[in-house]
């Protein structure tokens, strides 16, 4: 196993990989805080909520089984060389398994809090059960042989096509809607910041070992990376520049009590002139 050659470089590495896994893991509080407050999850896109679940439990697999089992850890030895690093970091691993538990935190808020008329549509689940019969599948291959590397590879696949899956029908609510009342931009914001220290930390450590395997070697942190960080580009400009002066589509929560205080103030209105007049 190939050890730091700078250690200014290692550092770097260290420092941007707890900023990122910072960033990531506070990423998820903001909304959580936000559906508290309003005891309410409309504006919240249930499929995200769902397929940010079945991502970060993949990405959890992945990350756990390359960091903690030897037997997978030999392969990928095997197959890229011996003086090549393990492309997980503890801070990887934290991440993911903080990420699971935040994530089904919010998907537990959608069973409580109120909710309008939003509910997991019929292609999130199929999408669920497909990815969930893959992995099933996959398992039972890679039993006989002990194909434990390409097995979490699966799962590494699985995590990076529910990046790219989880934030469109988030996007479209928001274009439906025109607005993002209800999904937080501090999510957003931190997810970016996070994305970027990641992608930096890819990029020292292979400044440091002269070698690029880093990147084709864990080509799923690296798609990870971009297509997080170009999804929450697209979010900011939806919260700033496409809809910066909605406040939000009011739920039917939201503005049938308002209705009704108004109509209310409009009878005692009518009721003070009546009285006048007799």
């Amino acid at each position: 196993m190939a050890s730091w050659n700078s250690g200014p470089l290692e550092v770097v590495y260290e420092l941007l990989g707890w900023f990122a896994f910072a960033c990531w893991s506070v990423s998820f509080y903001p909304q959580v805080i936000l559906n508290l407050r309003r005891k309410s999850v409309v504006g919240l896109n249930f499929d995200f909520a769902l397929l940010n679940l079945m991502k970060h439990s993949s990405y959890l697999i992945y990350n756990a089984s390359m960091y903690f089992n030897s037997a997978v850890q030999k392969q990928y030895f095997e197959k890229y060389g011996y003086g090549e690093m393990i492309p997980v970091a503890a801070n990887d691993v934290a991440f993911s398994a903080h990420a699971v538990l935040l994530t089904a935190i919010t998907l537990f808020q959608v069973l409580i809090y109120e909710r309008g008329t939003q509910k997991v549509s019929k292609v999130a689940i199929g999408i669920v059960s497909v990815v969930l019969l893959t992995a099933a599948v996959c398992f039972f291959m890679a039993l006989p042989t002990h194909s434990w590397l390409w097995l979490i590879s699966i799962f590494n696949t699985i995590q990076v096509c529910m990046t790219v899956i989880k934030y469109v029908p988030q996007a479209i609510m928001n274009f439906m809607r025109k607005s993002t009342d209800g999904f937080s931009i501090g999510n957003i914001l931190l997810d970016f910041s996070g994305g970027i220290s990641n992608y930096g930390q890819m990029v020292v450590q292979s400044i440091d070992q002269g070698s690029w395997v880093n990147f084709y070697g864990n080509i799923g942190k690296l798609l990870l990376s971009l297509v997080s960080v170009s999804f929450d580009i697209f979010f900011i400009c939806q919260h700033y520049v496409f809809y910066p002066a909605q406040k939000g589509v009011k739920s039917v929560a939201s503005v049938e009590p308002e209705n009704e205080i108004k109509e209310h103030l409009v009878r005692c209105s009518d009721e003070a002139a009546a009285a006048e007049n007799l």
